[in-house]
């Protein structure tokens, strides 16, 4: 009579080879979701460290400024452990960034990692023989940062870091600045002009007796053929359409995006013309341009492509492949900043993170739960890209 086989012990799901765990990962588009795998015993965790091909960069999160997160696909929310991270102003890539009297600091959450920048005071906005501007009253002045450190609403809008040693900060004393964005794209510094919607190249230099960066000279890439509102009547309502732009590198190129917020407002009564008219912001459209540095102009695009989508915020934007995890092309998630409140209000005081569809123009909110309220401490939210 022949032996019968000795059965086989299943193996612990702890002993999973390290190229099965980099299987595994490259299915999971949500940061919640590798985070969770890692967490699950020491093994996992150095087979995620030591997978012998990276998955692809997960989906960004959404960061509120009261300290919680969303990882999309996921609509509930969730915190850090260990430091709150209650209180940023800005993100730049994987990290937060703290304002403080001396400078700021960065944060990233994925490993607590810090980095801190130097005084405000210590960098030039204009170089030394620059034009000076005036004031009201005529009198010449330098514009540093010395002179508007003291402004109650100065902020941070952007800082992204460039070079290991060489970071740029947008930063004003107000919500509307003539930069509206910005991006370090093939070794050069490129800013776009609200107005105009030029593309500006700034070049950076050091000054020889201090050893400050300072910018040296601003040049005009390409002369851009700006888009101009103006009011429409429609039965008793004016229409109006304010614009915010932004700068993404995508594939290898520089794109600007033209985000039109349509806004609405009720014709003046005759009894009262002078009477307040609220201004209600409505529907979004987006138009997507290219930038071609042979022509010097801006090259309108009708579609993204099916594997790419474009993650918009006022503090960090990027694009991102996303055929891999099985999600559809061609479309603009956007983080609902409120950066323009001043201009008009919204006729409902709760929001979400939209996705704008670029194939039929459609806004989506895919995830209703992921939520919050309309108001000055929550105004700030942006995306947060792990692995940076």
């Amino acid at each position: 009579m022949a032996d019968e086989p000795t059965p086989r012990r299943p193996r612990s799901w702890s002993d999973i080879p390290a190229d099965i765990a980099g299987l595994v990962l490259r299915l999971l588009p949500a940061h919640a979701d590798r985070a969770r795998f890692a967490a699950v015993c020491p093994q996992w965790r150095a087979a995620a460290r030591q997978r012998p091909l990276p998955p692809p960069p997960p989906l960004p999160l959404l960061a509120l400024p009261d300290g919680t997160f969303y990882s999309p696909p996921y609509d509930e929310p969730f915190r850090f452990p260990g430091f709150g991270f209650a209180g940023y102003k800005a993100t730049c890539g994987s990290r937060l960034v703290f304002p403080r009297d001396d400078g700021c600091f960065l944060v990233n959450p994925f490993t607590g990692a810090t980095v801190t920048l130097p005084a405000l005071s210590s960098v030039r906005l204009r170089p030394p023989n620059a034009v000076a501007k005036y004031d009201q009253q005529g009198t010449a002045y330098p514009v540093t940062w010395m002179h508007i450190r003291g402004s109650m609403h100065l902020h941070i809008s952007k800082l992204i870091l460039c070079l290991p040693n060489l970071a740029a900060a947008i930063v004003g004393d107000g919500h509307i600045s003539q930069i509206l964005d910005m991006a370090f794209y093939q070794g050069k510094l490129y800013a776009i002009d609200n107005y105009d919607e030029d593309l500006l190249v700034v070049n950076i230099s050091q000054d020889q007796s201090t050893g400050d960066p300072q910018v040296s000279k601003i040049g005009q890439a390409i002369k851009g053929e700006p888009f101009r509102s103006v009011w429409h009547e429609f039965g008793t309502m004016d229409f109006l359409a304010n614009k915010k732009l932004y700068l993404v590198e995508s594939h290898g190129s520089l794109l600007m995006i033209r985000r039109k917020i349509w806004c609405w407002s009720k014709h003046a009564s005759d009894t009262d013309p002078e009477a307040s008219r609220p201004i209600v912001a409505g529907p979004n459209e987006f138009e997507v341009f290219k930038a071609d540095f042979e022509q010097s102009r801006w090259v309108k695009m009708t579609t993204l492509g099916d594997e790419q989508v474009l993650f918009l915020g006022r503090r960090c934007s990027r694009a991102m492949s996303v055929s891999q995890y099985g999600m559809s092309g061609d479309q603009i998630f956007l983080d609902d900043e409120e950066e323009n409140l001043e201009l008009y209000y919204y006729s409902t005081e709760i929001t979400s993170f939209c996705v704008y569809d670029m194939r039929d123009g459609q806004v989506d909110s895919p995830l209703p739960k992921a939520s919050w309220k309309r108001c000055d401490e929550m105004r700030v939210v942006a995306w947060l890209f792990p692995q940076d």
